[in-house]
């Protein structure tokens, strides 16, 4: 196993990168998607819910692998794109049934007397929502979102089957050549197990960051003073 690092170290931090790459953009590509299928959902319009109803329950409904293989080849029916592109694209658009649920979760969360007083003000609906309700429904929203962006780092391996030379892609190409596949892909879930490590810590310090912050906006209560007979 040792040889197989020292041998293809090269190979796997290239791999690495692609990763993070397709995570990334895959991940902000889902915030997006989950914010506008979060608003549908929550839209007194019965048509844009029942559409937004209709994407998560198919979305959450069908195996990862299914989808990746009809969008990807959907999509190169419509727009010829990159196996990356493609598979960042059919990523997004499954992390994000399961990130609309989590901001509509949030957003849900946060107490209606507070939209409620800001409208009594005056301040328009969009206004609101963005000055007043969205920035404490994403701060309820850290921990469930950094699940599953661990999920979607993981998750993204299934695109080595599109051709894209991200880790798990990498290992099927060494572990090919080297007729070790135990050995190799043992080194490839050290590489994902870093990784992972590494996101978590950056969810937690950031969740630590975000209690902070609203402790020191939150008003002290005030102190009663008894009289002593």
């Amino acid at each position: 196993m040792l040889s197989i690092f020292q041998d293809h170290y090269v190979g796997f931090l290239e791999a690495t990168l692609v990763t993070l790459r397709l995570t990334a953009v895959s991940l902000l590509l889902a915030v997006v998607i989950g914010l506008v299928i979060a608003f549908l959902k929550l839209s007194p319009n019965r048509l844009l819910n029942a559409a937004a109803n209709v994407y998560i329950t198919v979305i959450r409904g069908t195996p990862l692998i299914v989808q990746l293989m009809f969008l990807y080849f959907g999509i190169s029916r419509l727009i010829v794109l990159s196996s990356f592109w493609a598979g960042a694209l059919a990523l997004a658009i499954h992390s994000g049934a399961y990130v609309a649920e989590i901001f509509r979760g949030a957003i849900q969360s946060v107490d209606k007397g507070q939209m409620e007083a800001s409208r009594s003000l005056g301040v328009p609906y969009w206004h609101s929502m963005r000055l007043v309700v969205l920035p404490q429904a994403f701060r309820r929203a850290v921990p469930p979102l950094g699940n599953q962006f661990i999920i979607g780092l993981k998750d993204s391996s299934l695109v080595a089957y599109l051709g894209v030379p991200e880790l798990y892609g990498t290992a099927l190409s060494i572990q090919a050549e080297n007729f070790q596949p135990f050995e190799t892909y043992i080194v490839a879930g050290m590489y994902y197990l870093i990784l992972v490590l590494i996101f978590t810590l950056l969810v937690n310090r950031l969740e630590a960051r975000l209690d902070v912050e609203k402790q020191r906006n939150e008003p002290e209560a005030p102190q009663l003073e008894y009289a002593t007979p």
